[in-house]
């Protein structure tokens, strides 16, 4: 590894850790020839996954996408900034375990709408009223329905 300092390929590695999720190793490393340290990430290469849009068309997985537009779901609701970086952590990571290069969209929204719904139904309702690309408010009711139904049964329950 390149000293990012003084561009000398001689270093050691003074600590390894191993991140949350077990997937990525944090490395510090001190350049012999300078003396200075800096760190490094050591994660397993994986195929890129290729997203495939209603239309048909094929493009990179983008996390950006993915995390705008859950901000945009999340925006002046209490929910953090870790807590969305997390939820495309595990889109990302399921989309990897389900999907072998390519993942449709329609999988994508539905994922974010199945995690948002368990976080915060406002958000949830508007992530899916893009997602879904509602018409009228009786789309919008529709997918409202289901979240009151449980909701008048939890009620009754106690």
């Amino acid at each position: 590894m390149r000293c990012p300092f003084c561009k000398a390929d001689n270093d050691r590695v003074v600590d390894s850790r191993s991140s949350a999720d077990g997937f990525t190793i944090r490395r510090r490393r001190q350049c012999q020839a300078c003396g200075r340290r800096f760190t490094t990430y050591e994660k397993v290469e994986q195929t890129p996954l290729r997203v495939v849009k209603k239309d048909g068309t094929r493009v990179p997985f983008s996390r950006e996408k993915i995390l705008s537009g859950i901000f945009k779901a999340c925006e002046k609701r209490p929910v953090s900034k870790e807590q969305c970086e997390a939820m495309v952590d595990r889109v990302e990571r399921e989309c990897h375990d389900n999907f072998d290069r390519e993942v449709p969209t329609q999988s994508i929204g539905e994922l974010v709408m199945h995690i948002l719904q368990d976080l915060d139904q406002v958000a949830y309702v508007r992530f899916a009223s893009v997602y879904r690309e509602f018409k009228d408010v009786t789309q919008f009711l529709e997918e409202l329905r289901p979240m009151l139904e449980k909701r008048m049964d939890h009620r009754e329950d106690h």
